[in-house]
């Protein structure tokens, strides 16, 4: 397995990116983070997949990581869902013409899910971890209020994003991983907190019109992004399968279950192609 860095230039914005490439490659996996945290996160993830031949590649979004921009903003939910589209080109341009698979958590799942949704693609399937379509907490009813105003005449403007950092995981060293981090932030903007809310709603709402295989993953004990939003949608279409894990907290990438979920995902994709 090879490791390389890279950037691409996108709405006046340097990004940065990453890929692993296994030695044989079968399909390209794309993962897109999710809120305050970075691609880098996913080292682990990406070494499990190239273990079983598939190549991936990741970037940092827009105001996160080592992407330039305002921390926790970015200019439009379109210009996100296209910053997905210049990713997915950059996976051809490096792997070639493979099978791709999207896969996104948390902020990153509500993305991949619309994309597959409101995008042409050629996607062979989609894998969303904890997708950020209903949140599990309700956030004070003056930031709401707030953010909406703000939205319209300053939406650059960033407030804390309520989250606590002990809610990500079951595994008090991956708690203490996250919060030492120099690269996570608990910023955001209303471009990232209101315009994910509504598109959340918007694709639970939508799932009867997808038409491209996707797995579901979450767990029950999530305290950040509700479960049953994940149901909801997953009851609405019969083309996804999902699949809960009892008592798993937000990142089940990074919690006790961890290793049962990698293989989960292994298989789901290998049963796609």
């Amino acid at each position: 397995m090879t490791h390389n860095i890279f950037t691409f230039s996108f709405h006046k914005t340097k990004f940065f990116g990453q890929y692993w490439q296994p030695e044989t490659t079968k399909a390209i996996v794309v993962i897109v983070h999710g809120m305050g945290e970075h691609s880098t996160r996913y080292g682990h993830v990406a070494q499990k997949l190239t273990d079983n031949n598939f190549g991936v590649i990741a970037f940092d979004h827009f105001g996160h990581g080592k992407t330039a921009g305002k921390r926790g903003h970015n200019p439009g939910f379109d210009y996100v869902l296209e910053s997905v589209t210049k990713l997915i080109e950059k996976a051809n341009e490096i792997f070639g013409d493979k099978p791709i698979f999207l896969y996104g958590h948390s902020m990153g799942g509500n993305t991949v899910i619309n994309y597959t949704l409101r995008r042409e693609h050629n996607l062979k399937g989609t894998i969303a971890t904890s997708p950020f379509l209903r949140l599990a907490f309700q956030p004070p009813a003056w930031k709401l209020s707030l953010g909406k105003v703000m939205q319209k005449i300053a939406p650059s403007i960033t407030l804390g994003n309520e989250l606590d950092p002990n809610d990500v995981s079951r595994d008090f060293s991956e708690v203490k991983k996250y919060i030492d981090d120099p690269l996570i932030h608990d910023k955001i903007s209303p471009n990232f907190s209101l315009s994910f809310i509504d598109a959340g709603e918007w694709a639970i709402q939508n799932a009867s019109s997808l038409k491209t295989p996707m797995l579901l993953l979450h767990g029950t004990g999530d305290k950040i992004i509700d479960y049953k939003g994940t149901e909801a949608f997953a009851n609405n279409t019969s083309k996804a399968s999902l699949k809960l894990y009892e008592g798993g907290y937000h990142e089940l990438q990074n919690d006790l279950c961890k290793e049962e979920m990698l293989q989960d995902v292994v298989n789901w994709l290998n049963s796609q192609l």
